[in-house]
């Protein structure tokens, strides 16, 4: 028999090492040690080698053996640690740990989730090392196999499609922190350029190449920052001249340094804001560019209108004169505007060409454009000294030369001394001319015969715009009326008949007959419609108020040219009056109309003043305070006139012999002179002087106690058009004050010429105490909420009632039930 192998045992593992730092001993142990040095003798003797020795030795064993029960040792000890502690993990960074009194130290722990190839390998293995493990034959070795590839294919493009997108995404990031890194490169950029260029611009103007491809950018931040940056470095440095390229024989000659430095300078300047004008065009058919690209071309044209490529500038900004977009309408309109009243910068020429520009627009669009299209036409401005002739200026020196020459035409001698004088006298007069050319060339204030001849094309330009829209507002009204069911807007009549009325003193007189003709049409508008049902195309009240002002105007500034009757526009005006609206017409036109027609120093017909007197009277009784308040004052105007017609303030109806043809009273006729409304009576005045607003009662009680018997004529200080502005109604509320005196309707004389008290919204305000209302608004809130409280407490009376009754009759019924 052989002998048996002894069991290799190895030692037992030593504590670790401490070293002696971290070794704490405290008072109390030294304490202890001190007072038992007895018990404590016998560690002074142990022998430590060979304590080591006899523990560490391992008889007769290999050193690979010795390795592997090492290995299995560690082994055995993680599996009974996560035996103990299974799915959890000791994390000593996270948390501080806790020491107990016994010198241990205990980490805080945190789940551990298993992993997923440990529990495959696990169950794996579980499974090949199961009771039921049988060897595969070799072809389902090749089965499995050829599965298994086929998943790892799969797996891998799971894995390449897993990868995509996380590639992507990563790009993105990367893509968005360096475009805010770009971004903010390009603004620095941008800064630098532009600080560079303005401190030295015939140097530096390379840079300006190098803004403008910046400003070519994906990113649209960059590229409103760019275009705006150029529009300020272009403001600067573009010279106060127009910059003019040289030939290719001036190219061709010698020059010094510095005037190829400046036509360097100024041909980079030109082909970079060529560039940069092009761009703008480009960029405002976009949506995300236009409010900015058209802000820059507004700036760069009010700015520059002296420079090169104006031309495109104004066609750009014409263009968008009557948009949609509230904010770029704007803009292009003071932009023109501006235009218009600086000719000092341009000379004219751009008002010429913006002018021509319009005109061109409204014919292209056929008069469908924005009314602020035709209201920039009213910022222009004309000298009238230039539209009249000069006088010719006789030269008295030459009348005496030439009377003298008569009488010594007999001395041969005097002759040739007047010819030696005639020779020297060309010879000045040949100077004197190229002096003033040199002076005309070399100074900025332009010949009275080029700013004439530009003023004269200015003015046919307008009033070629103002005619083709009156000739189309005609045009339209007729055809309206003969074909039923046809609608038309006229959207530039109104600042059309503003200019008309403003530049009316300007207009040729070839062309008055027509103008009053189209005026009477447009202002007759409705008249011939006012049967059918149809009334789509008809001019709005205030238009035709219009059409009558215009004509007046017109009338008033050609006084001594003009003979043209007036009688069909006082009618169109009589009829308007009944048709007028306060909330669809506007009041300020109304009153405008009276002021003009009825009020400015024109003597009326007595039937005519009359019928006006009546209409406007009745007229008050209908509408607002500040209406009422302008016919009341054009009422009052008329009396004053007209003494005569005083008589419809008298109680007896009739009129006595003052009535005339007419014994009655018409209301309903068309023509003022047939309506005999000096046969009637201005009964409205007692109703007027009952009105709830303080100004139309004192007013009222002003025309009712004029005197009929005093023949002198008084002058209103008050306007129609004055008395509305100080009574407008709009965004005003009025409160009437209750404490009304009677007893004050008599008459007294003197009061004729009483001035007319308009009350405004600051004295209306005085008047009311804030404390008066502080305290009714409380009273009424303390009512109400009283109210409220009764009404809770009522209802849950009657529900208590109503229980009870109930309980009362469900309790007879119970004693009924039990007898």
């Amino acid at each position: 028999m052989g002998k048996k192998k002894q069991k290799v045992v190895l030692p037992p593992e030593l504590p670790p090492d401490v070293p002696d730092e971290d070794i704490e001993v405290t008072a109390e142990d030294v304490h202890f040690i001190n007072e038992n040095l007895d018990y404590a003798s016998y560690l002074s003797n142990l022998d430590t080698k060979s304590i080591t020795k006899h523990v560490s030795r391992v008889a007769d064993a290999n050193e690979g053996a010795l390795e592997l029960l090492y290995e299995k040792r560690m082994r055995k000890k993680l599996d009974g640690k996560e035996k103990e502690q299974p799915g959890m993990e000791v994390d000593p960074v996270d948390a501080l740990p806790v020491k107990t009194p016994l010198g241990k130290l205990y980490y805080r722990r945190v789940t551990k989730e298993p992993k997923e190839g440990e529990e495959e390998s696990k169950e794996g293995d579980s499974i090949t090392k199961g009771p039921s493990f049988v060897k595969l034959t070799k072809t389902e070795k090749r089965l499995n196999t050829k599965k298994s590839r086929k998943e790892a294919k799969k797996q891998a493009k799971e894995e390449e499609v897993l990868q995509i997108p996380q590639a992507e995404v990563l790009d993105e990031v990367k893509k968005d922190l360096t475009a805010e890194e770009d971004r903010e490169s390009k603004k620095y950029k941008l800064a630098a350029l532009g600080t560079s260029l303005l401190a030295d611009p015939e140097s530096n103007i390379k840079n300006i190449k190098e803004m403008l491809e910046i400003s070519k950018d994906e990113d649209s931040a960059i590229v409103m920052l760019g275009l705006k940056s150029l529009v300020a470095v272009f403001k600067d440095i573009i010279p106060g001249y127009r910059i003019r390229l040289p030939t290719e024989k001036e190219q061709e000659m010698k020059v010094s340094k510095d005037v190829k430095k400046m036509r360097f300078f100024e041909s980079t300047l030109l082909s970079a804001y060529k560039a940069y004008v092009q761009k703008l065009v480009a960029l405002q058919q976009q949506t995300v560019y236009k409010r900015v690209a058209v802000r820059c071309l507004c700036t760069l044209l009010e700015a520059l209108p002296h420079f090169n490529f104006r031309e495109s500038l104004l066609a750009a900004v014409v263009k968008n004169i009557s948009s949609q977009d509230d904010v770029v309408r704007k803009f292009c309109c003071a932009t023109i505007k501006s235009l218009f009243t600086d000719n000092g910068k341009h000379g004219g020429e751009a008002t010429v060409e913006a002018v021509k520009m319009i005109a061109e627009l409204v014919k292209a669009y056929n008069c469908q454009l924005h009314p602020d299209s035709i209201e920039v036409f009213l910022s222009l401005s004309f000298d009238e000294d230039l539209g009249r002739p000069e006088k010719p200026v006789m030269n008295k020196r030459g009348q005496n030369n030439k009377s003298k020459k008569k009488k010594d035409a007999d001395d041969q001698k005097q002759m040739l001394e007047n010819e030696r004088k005639k020779n020297r006298k060309e010879m000045l007069s040949k100077t004197r001319e190229e002096v003033k050319a040199d002076f005309k060339a070399a100074s900025f204030a332009q010949d009275t015969h080029e700013r004439r001849r530009m003023q004269s094309q200015t003015l046919s330009a307008v009033f070629e715009t103002f005619f083709r829209i009156l000739k189309h507002a005609v045009e339209s009204t007729s055809a309206a009326s003969s074909v039923p069911g046809t609608s038309g807007s006229h959207p530039l009549l109104a600042p059309c008949l503003n200019g008309i009325g403003k530049y009316s003193h300007l207009i040729d007189m070839d062309f008055m007959p027509d103008l009053m003709n189209s005026l009477g049409k447009l202002a007759g508008n409705g008249s011939k419609l006012k049967d059918s049902s149809e009334k789509s195309c008809q001019l709005t009240v205030s238009e035709r108020l219009r059409c009558c002002i215009v004509a007046f105007k017109v009338m008033k500034s050609n006084l001594d040219a003009l003979n043209v009757d007036l009688h069909d526009f006082f009618v169109q005006f009589y009829n308007l009056i009944l048709e007028y609206r306060p909330g669809r017409d506007q009041g300020d036109v109304l009153a405008e109309a009276l002021k003009i027609m009825l009020c400015d120093d024109r003597q009326h017909d007595m039937q005519r003043a009359a019928a006006f007197i009546k209409r406007l009277a009745s007229f008050s009784l209908c509408f607002g305070s500040a209406e009422s308040m302008a016919a009341l004052v054009t009422v009052k105007h008329l009396l004053l006139k007209n003494l005569k017609c005083r008589n419809l303030l008298e109680n007896d109806a009739g009129g006595g012999s003052v009535a005339g043809a007419i014994a009655k009273y018409q209301p309903d006729a068309m023509d003022p002179n047939r309506s005999g409304a000096l046969a009637s009576v201005l009964w409205e005045l007692n109703l007027l002087k009952k009105h709830y607003h303080p100004a139309v009662c004192s007013i009222a009680n002003s025309i009712s106690t004029m005197n009929t018997s005093n023949n002198q004529v008084y002058h209103s200080h008050v306007s129609p058009l004055q008395a509305y502005t100080d009574l407008s109604q709009l965004d005003k509320s009025f409160a009437p004050s209750s404490d009304v005196k009677k007893g004050n309707n008599k008459k007294r004389k003197g009061n004729d010429n009483m001035p007319v008290k308009v009350v405004s919204e600051a004295d209306l305000i005085d008047q009311i105490d804030e404390n008066v209302v502080r305290k009714k608004l409380g009273e009424h809130f303390f009512l109400l909420r009283d109210i409220q409280e009764n009404e809770k407490l009522r209802s849950e009376f009657d529900r208590t009632t109503l229980s009870l009754n109930l309980y009362e009759q469900y309790k007879k019924q119970k004693k009924r039930k039990t007898r």
